[in-house]
């Protein structure tokens, strides 16, 4: 499974890390963390040292029941930062973390290698039309509704046949499109339950008949935390065996905001294959 990243060809058949660099004030871990140039850098300095491929930048914190940001609030938090990182670090493949497809196109103009979009197209009905004049690999997230309305949309019929019919039908719209590198991601937290996150997790491998690369995002989410009746501060170990099972069941890229460990658990699974 490849993808083409400003050129560069990526192989996903070796699973890669994705560090997380928030911009937002009300992040549920690491928010306010980066308020300025030199947090930046020295934050995604060490993320790439420490083995990760991707650098996600967002300006919009998803979390559950998120407070709303502005279009022009979003833009204003991550104008420069991309062009900044480029600069600093020329190799670097930035992800723009944006459902809006006017901020996506002003972060690869700066040099974002790719666009991960929480709606998969469906709160912006530009997006895909944009990802198709861009050329960039495109990660497509299943959700229900916005941040501030996902916790009340979580009944299901068949949660992972219906979270794979819901990527057929997005898929056709790329497809018709003419777009190739998608990358899809289950959606960890959002519009589901804690159990139906577990039960998600244990049928991942169901995913893989979509047959495209799978991202997971479970780092320090509230599925470990609440589950371990701790804090997220406190669940980074949580995070860690829960990303050696997403390995384990197909994933292709981990999203992290804890590259170190998220490496380690990489490097542990290749050698098991061996």
């Amino acid at each position: 499974m490849n993808i083409n990243c400003n050129g560069q060809i990526i192989n996903l058949t070796t699973p890669k890390i994705m560090g997380v660099l928030n911009l937002t004030p009300d992040s549920f871990y690491d928010g306010g963390k980066h308020k300025d140039t030199a947090s930046i850098l020295k934050t995604v300095a060490s993320m790439l040292e420490q083995g990760a491929t991707f650098i996600d930048v967002g300006g919009y914190s998803s979390r559950p029941g998120a407070n709303f940001v502005s279009e022009s609030e979003e833009l204003n938090r991550v104008h420069g930062v991309v062009k900044l990182l480029i600069n600093e670090f020329p190799t670097c493949l930035i992800s723009i973390d944006t459902f809006r497809s006017k901020v996506a196109e002003a972060a690869v103009n700066q040099g974002a290698a790719m666009v991960n979009d929480i709606s998969a197209g469906l709160l912006d009905e530009n997006m895909i039309a944009t990802i198709d004049k861009l050329k960039v690999p495109y990660i497509m997230m299943h959700m229900r509704g916005t941040p501030q309305t996902m916790t009340q949309l979580t009944n299901y019929n068949n949660l992972s046949k219906d979270i794979i019919s819901y990527f057929g039908e997005r898929l056709q719209q790329t497809k018709s499109k003419g777009i190739v590198d998608i990358i899809i991601d289950p959606g960890f937290g959002f519009a589901k339950t804690i159990e139906q996150n577990f039960e998600l997790l244990s049928q991942l491998e169901l995913l893989q008949i979509v047959d495209k690369p799978i991202l997971v995002g479970v780092s320090r989410k509230s599925m470990i935390y609440k589950t371990l009746q701790t804090s997220p501060e406190h669940a980074l170990n949580g995070t860690t065996a829960l990303n050696m099972i997403a390995l384990e069941k197909g994933a292709n890229i981990l999203r992290v905001h804890d590259v170190k460990e998220a490496m380690e658990c990489v490097t542990l699974f290749n050698q098991l294959q061996k």
